[in-house]
């Protein structure tokens, strides 16, 4: 079989003049690509180390409230937060925080339009299939490399990445939440008069409103999984102590890292968990 592995598919060769060819010819686009991401970055961080810690803290609880009505939460939430600064983990957290946020911004901005856009055009959803499974089945690092290439070091390349890696979640929760409106409201709102737009936005995403959340929250998690793949690029947040508890053979601070990344999960996942709110 030595014949067919020395007449290779040039797989990789095409990949690098690919992305040599964008590299050359689109340096203006990534450039002021990393104008935005760096713009939002900023002011999400300022938004989160500007104020006091105890101030964060309490909008958060306050949040907490407005979406689960839940006093455990809420004490769960507190209590979380302490813990941190405990822990003299917030400067990092706040970093991580940045990140996910930041990633949520932009997946939901991307992928809820093209979910809607797919969700109509079936066609489209089909090519759509296996670049989505290439973005989430290939290797994260492999992302880092392009991405260090057109960014550089620090937190762009890091976001990038992650938005990348998650971006699939939000297009297919909210394709299939609006792909499964029942035909029979589809048909009363024709029956009614109701225009494209409006069977979209009072039929279609209203049904579709919990796996739109869904998607959500699955962009959070996929994000915050992300913070020590974004810190082998230099970004910053609680990644860096994980990857340096692993040069060092740390397993103090690995452990302490590691729990703070567990915390901030539990965390969001419980303030955001739309659709059950915990009794």
């Amino acid at each position: 079989m030595e014949w067919l592995s020395d007449n290779k598919i040039p797989v990789g060769k095409w990949a690098k003049a690919f992305f040599d060819t964008l590299q050359d010819n689109g340096g203006w686009f990534f450039d002021g690509l990393a104008d935005v991401m760096s713009a939002l970055i900023d002011a999400l961080l300022w938004l989160l180390q500007t104020p006091h810690p105890l101030i964060v803290t309490a909008v958060a609880v306050a949040i907490a409230w407005a979406l689960q009505r839940n006093w455990k939460i809420c004490l769960f939430t507190f209590l979380g937060f302490l813990f941190i600064m405990n822990q003299d983990y917030w400067e990092e957290m706040t970093e991580s925080l940045t990140l996910v946020l930041s990633a949520c911004i932009v997946c939901m901005a991307v992928g809820v339009p093209i979910g809607i856009y797919a969700a109509h055009r079936p066609r489209l959803y089909a090519g759509l299939q296996p670049v989505l499974d290439l973005m989430q089945t290939l290797p994260t690092f492999v992302y880092l490399i392009p991405a260090i290439v057109f960014f550089g070091i620090g937190m762009v390349p890091g976001l990038i990445a992650t938005v990348i890696f998650v971006l699939p979640a939000p297009i297919r929760l909210t394709y299939l939440g609006v792909s499964s409106t029942p035909p029979a409201l589809l048909e009363a709102a024709e029956a009614f008069g109701a225009t494209p737009t409006q069977k979209l936005v009072k039929v279609e995403l209203p049904y579709a409103l919990p796996q739109i959340m869904a998607g959500l929250n699955q962009t959070i998690m996929l994000s915050l999984s992300m913070v020590v793949v974004a810190a082998l690029v230099g970004a910053d947040g609680l990644g860096v102590p994980v990857v340096r508890a692993l040069n060092q053979v740390n397993t103090a601070l690995g452990f302490e890292s590691g729990f703070i990344i567990v915390v901030v999960a539990i965390l969001l996942d419980r303030i955001l968990r739309i659709g059950g709110r915990a009794k």
